[in-house]
């Protein structure tokens, strides 16, 4: 495939493959940022993929105290999985063991959505025949007695069966330096996206796969063909003048998220030029077999 030219970076004529999943929305709330942030920050610890965490998760947004409903600090937090189950068995034990855990925290619907998915309706049990419940309007909370007080929790919060996951975006540099400094560019530019997450470690993965293996207990094992170390042992899809390749993975709660996610990451690659960041852009597929949702590239130029 021919590449494109955006600012003197190499865009691929391809398109990143992605594919359908379950995704809600919680809101913690803590009486500051800190602890709003820690409890988000460990709930969506190792989430960075469903096929060895069960769940892919992130922060979305930090969200000011005059925009929550209890008027304190929070942050919105996103997690996705394949199944509702699935995603219904994440969501609690995350809960429970990382946010009812965390001081000060409170939880509130991050998705409003007719499907919903059970929170403080299963957290309640905690409180071991002393939670209360409360309805406010057209909302209903549990409060569980906890040792710093007590820990507010919305009954339910909202599902959404048409989130997608997988979008992806692979960047390619002359060297580690120069191809980091583009992907953090994308990824700083991808996180002030809403509805929207970047699931692996700082937003960046270097470890990435293709679907099947040599050894027969492994589903995923390394993309060789994007490997700098392996040209010349394998079919390389690398140029000469790459030495470096970094991939970014988002998922969204629509289709249009996981887009502009996209759009705002080429932008921020493009803008850098190819002599202090990126030489070319690309993405993963897998012939358009794996999902339903294609993300081309030329149709995500800024």
């Amino acid at each position: 495939m021919q590449p494109m030219i955006c600012n003197g970076v190499r865009i691929d004529e391809s398109f990143a493959e992605a594919f359908p999943m379950r995704g809600t929305a919680l809101l913690i709330t803590a009486p500051n940022e800190r602890w709003a942030r820690q409890a988000a920050t460990t709930m969506t610890g190792f989430a960075t993929s469903v096929i060895g965490c069960g769940v892919e998760a992130g922060i979305d947004a930090d969200v000011p105290a005059d925009q929550t409903p209890d008027g304190r600090p929070g942050v919105r937090v996103l997690l996705f999985a394949m199944s509702s189950d699935g995603l219904q068995s994440q969501l609690v034990n995350r809960l429970g063991q990382c946010v009812l855990t965390s001081p000060g925290s409170a939880v509130f619907s991050g998705l409003d959505s007719p499907d919903r998915l059970p929170i403080g309706d299963m957290i309640r049990y905690f409180g071991d025949g002393w939670q209360v419940s409360k309805k406010f309007l057209d909302r209903h909370f549990w409060r569980v007695p906890v040792m710093d007080g007590e820990f507010l929790c919305e009954a339910t919060t909202g599902l959404t069966k048409g989130a997608v996951g997988g979008g992806n975006l692979l960047v390619m540099g002359a060297d580690w330096e120069k191809t980091m400094i583009a992907t953090q560019a994308a990824v700083d530019a991808m996180n002030a996206m809403p509805d929207a997450i970047l699931p692996f470690p700082g937003g960046i993965v270097r470890s990435g796969s293709k679907v099947g293996a040599k050894y027969k207990t492994m589903i995923a094992s390394t993309n060789d063909a994007y490997c700098p170390t392996l040209r010349g042992a394998v079919k390389t899809a690398l140029d000469p003048d790459i030495g470096c390749v970094l991939e970014i993975v988002i998922d969204g709660l629509t289709e249009k998220s996981v887009a502009d996610s996209m759009r705002a990451g080429i932008a921020a690659i493009a803008d850098l030029g190819p002599d202090k960041g990126a030489k070319r852009i690309g993405a993963g597929n897998y012939g358009g077999k794996l999902g339903p949702f294609h993300f081309h590239l030329k149709d995500l130029l800024p």
